[in-house]
């Protein structure tokens, strides 16, 4: 009798996670449906019945998007920058958290909270030193001036996750690959990353919304049109008295797809990586 009473309240609470976990889908889900069906609506459509299916699908927005020579350009530029930013990130963040991880000391731990400030600090914050900065360097309005931003912005979240991971890891297997010759330099790329994919998929995840997303800074520090990235492009379709909606709502989507293709790739890993840099870091 006791087991079978255990039985049902374990599948009482299973049932209950499970609605959970489904309404908390269907609030994620729904608007990204809503996006896609607007994309497909006419623009009369949208003003009229903003929430309702399209009752004509209409693919205007998609075939005056891409009929557009100037979209492959800013699509370009996008992902050099995202991609650089996102090499460079998980590049220096490797070697940093390895180093925060295996050494012990009181500049360690000193080091280890400076970066985790950047989590705590919105980097927004220093937009004129920034500015200053880059200016004195020669580097606005080039892609370099949101790609150092990036890469400094992206640091601190993936040296917390990726140290916590390390750390798992024993530290024998370090031993072992310096007495069979291998010097850190070495044993990093060939021994450590293998065994920190779970984590760089996590964080390059993280880190590729708010890259691919952002508007800010480059709107800032980008002048040329030409060197701007797509979703400030997708800026220029609002209109002082007007709006093309449904071209609007078509780049949306596309840029939305770009980042969920780019999320299929790496979802298998991602909970394990937050998971395991979140208990042990």
């Amino acid at each position: 009798m006791r087991f079978e009473k255990k039985k049902n309240k374990i599948s009482v609470s299973s049932i209950v996670l499970y609605i959970f976990l489904i309404v908390h889908a269907l609030f994620v889900i729904a608007p990204l449906f809503l996006m896609i069906m607007t994309s497909l609506k006419s623009n009369m459509e949208i003003m009229r019945n903003p929430m309702s299916l399209p009752t004509k699908i209409v693919l205007s927005g998609y075939l005056k998007l891409f009929r557009d020579s100037k979209v492959l350009i800013y699509v370009k530029n996008s992902i050099l920058i995202t991609v650089i930013s996102l090499g460079a990130s998980l590049t220096l963040s490797v070697f940093l958290s390895y180093a925060l991880a295996r050494y012990k000391g009181k500049w360690v731990d000193r080091l280890y909270f400076f970066f985790l400030a950047g989590m705590i600090i919105p980097i927004r914050l220093g937009v004129l030193f920034l500015n200053d900065l880059l200016n004195t360097l020669g580097l606005l309005d080039t892609y370099w001036a949101v790609i150092f931003v990036y890469v400094a912005m992206t640091i601190p979240f993936s040296m917390f996750i990726m140290t916590g991971y390390i750390r798992m890891i024993p530290q024998e297997m370090d031993e072992a690959a310096f007495i069979d010759g291998c010097s850190s330099f070495m044993m990093i790329p060939k021994m450590m990353v293998p065994l920190l994919k779970p984590s760089i998929a996590t964080v390059a995840i993280y880190n590729f919304i708010p890259v691919w997303n952002d508007i800010y800074f480059p709107l800032i520090f980008i002048s040329s049109q030409s060197k701007r990235p797509f979703m400030l492009y997708v800026t220029l379709f609002f209109g002082q008295y007007q709006t093309d909606w449904n071209l609007v709502f078509s780049a949306l989507t596309f840029a939305t797809a770009v980042s969920l293709v780019f999320y299929a790739f790496g979802s298998k890993h991602l909970v394990k990586g937050l998971t395991a840099g979140a208990i042990k870091g």
